[in-house]
């Protein structure tokens, strides 16, 4: 990360960004040509190498996304269902093979069959109609369970949005280290993985000195298998926005950008549509409700790129900057978005703010455990009978969901991977030891993260999706620290080997491996690859046996 870039890039504030003005010049072709390239470094002071250092970085800006006009989803949700390979024969009817590109995870892994065109998402049968869906270039309407057991925090309507914007207005009443308070009794802690402290981040934002702050929401939910961010986003958009806001207000920042993966256009669209509607109400801009407060919004859509998941490689992103992860400290509440103090949060996490400042922290409090507080929402894949989002109070029983909300397995499984590709591979012999905290699962050996369920059929086999999950981090990794970068991809290269030959693995290298992976990754791409390598060769020993080599 270079600080002069991040300057540069800042110069034109968020008005002028140079990340979306790389998204412009590739929208008719799907890649910049080298003569806009040159224009826009030209305007924003930035190296040849820099420009297209960043450009060749995303899936959708990369020169070999260039007359893609078709996106097959390659998420672990429809890689495990089996449905892709049937898909793709079918779009082939409509599209030649260099017209067929690939996305991870459209965020359709209720019922798979995902893929993307025209700027939209489809799956189930829609590729059945395919016909009518290129003649009349329109969206389908998508269906999945929402429900909820315990309190519904985030899954319960909040009825007129103006009658629901008197929290905010009630709150720019009030002191902001009042807010803050409160935010400190309620316990919340980061929805999007880490479990860290909110008001913590808020806090040393507050204490920072610069005049100018930013609330960053991260939106880029693209862990395969989690789609309870796009949840929030098209069907509770002002809880997030509200929350943004709120967040605002307690550290005393300017403005607010909406980070959202390109994978998911439709949450664009609606986030828009919402604070066009915050600004028909007067809730947005200079002094709202005459309480000194100034605020406005930014919505960024992002080009495909996982690792944009992660903090600060998701600031340098918006910079324009290629996404790599920074070396902490300083963070991101110090020195963040164009060097200025900076939270980060997903949206989860923002959306749960409305809700606290209403009722109060004891009360949020209230809800879950001690160490885990509040409810978590949950998404679970097609392999349930009643795929779809689940709010659960923190502390819930597994199997209470599973058989409760999901209403079970729809066909035979052996094992979930929940919390995303970096998440715990949980066998079904331990869904009766664990309950929906971070603590229950840390404690057994695995990681809640996102709360994302990804079915493992029991005839899929395993070690296909141990491959899987290698060549994900490989094709993800920022490349900036060489044990994730290089480790990645010797490890799929070892398990293919295995795969399809009479190679064997050694155990006692993959075991050395995954410490490297694990000890010497600057984030949690690389360093949390080994937890579901690990949790496999534990609990499916039997299985992988046939491709070791013996002791």
């Amino acid at each position: 990360m270079s600080k002069n870039l991040s300057e540069l890039s800042g110069r034109k504030g968020l008005d002028k960004n140079l990340f979306e003005e790389l998204g412009r010049v590739a929208a008719a072709t799907g890649t910049p040509s080298l003569e806009d390239l040159d224009k826009i470094r030209d305007e924003f002071l930035m190296g040849k190498s820099n420009v297209y250092g960043s450009v060749s970085f995303y899936d959708f800006l990369r020169p070999e996304n260039q007359g893609k006009k078709v996106y097959v989803c390659n998420g672990s949700a429809c890689r495990t269902a089996g449905t892709q390979e049937a898909l793709t024969a079918k779009l082939r009817k409509h599209f030649s093979t260099q017209e067929i590109g690939e996305m991870c995870c459209l965020g359709r892994c209720h019922e798979n069959s995902a893929f993307h065109t025209m700027g939209h998402n489809y799956s189930g049968r829609d590729a059945d109609n395919l016909d009518t869906i290129l003649e009349k270039k329109g969206t389908t309407a998508e269906k999945y369970q929402v429900g909820n057991t315990g309190t519904p925090v985030l899954t319960a309507p909040y009825g007129p949005v103006d009658t629901y914007y008197s929290v905010f207005r009630e709150a720019l009443k009030k002191d902001p280290l009042q807010l803050l308070a409160e935010l400190k009794d309620s316990g919340l802690r980061g929805r999007g993985g880490a479990g860290f402290p909110m008001a913590f981040k808020l806090e040393s934002c507050r204490n920072a000195s610069d005049p100018l702050k930013f609330i960053v929401c991260n939106a880029d939910e693209g862990d395969p298998g989690a789609y309870s961010d796009r949840y929030i986003m098209e069907e509770r958009p002002h809880a997030l926005l509200m929350g943004m806001l709120l967040a605002g207000y307690i550290t005393g920042a300017r403005y607010g950008v909406v980070y959202i993966r390109g994978e998911y256009p439709e949450s664009v669209e609606t986030i828009n549509a919402a604070i066009e509607a915050l600004q028909a109400l007067k809730l947005l801009g200079e002094n709202i409700d005459g309480s000194g407060f100034s605020f406005d919004f930014k919505v960024i859509k992002a080009q495909g790129a996982y690792i944009c998941g992660e903090e600060t490689a998701l600031l340098s992103s918006i910079e324009g900057q290629r996404p790599e992860v920074r070396v902490r400290p300083p963070y991101p509440t110090q020195q963040g978005l164009f060097n200025k103090p900076t939270v980060v949060n997903n949206v989860e996490t923002l959306a749960n703010l409305p809700y606290i400042l209403q009722y109060g922290g004891n009360a949020y409090a209230a809800i879950g455990t001690a160490r885990s507080t509040g409810t978590k929402l949950i998404s679970l894949d097609g392999h349930f009978n009643k795929p779809g989002i689940y709010e659960a109070d923190m502390g819930t029983p597994l199997r209470k969901v599973i058989d409760d909300c999901g209403g079970g397995f729809r066909v035979p499984v052996k094992a979930m991977h929940i919390g995303g590709p970096l998440g715990g591979l949980v066998p079904v012999s331990c869904i009766d030891q664990l309950t929906i905290d971070f603590d229950s699962f840390a404690r057994e050996g695995f990681l809640l993260g996102h709360a994302s369920v990804v079915c493992i059929p029991e005839e899929y086999p395993l070690i296909d999706y141990l491959e899987h999950l290698f060549r994900f981090t490989a094709h993800e990794s920022c490349g900036k620290c060489f044990p994730c970068r290089i480790g990645s991809t010797r490890g799929y290269e070892m398990i293919e080997k295995a795969r399809n030959s009479d190679y064997k693995l050694d155990r006692t290298l993959l075991n050395d491996l995954l410490e490297t992976l694990e000890s010497g990754s600057l984030c949690a791409l690389g360093g949390g690859l080994p937890l579901p390598v690990k949790n496999a060769l534990k609990y499916f020993e039997a299985e992988l046996n046939p491709y070791f080599s013996k002791p």
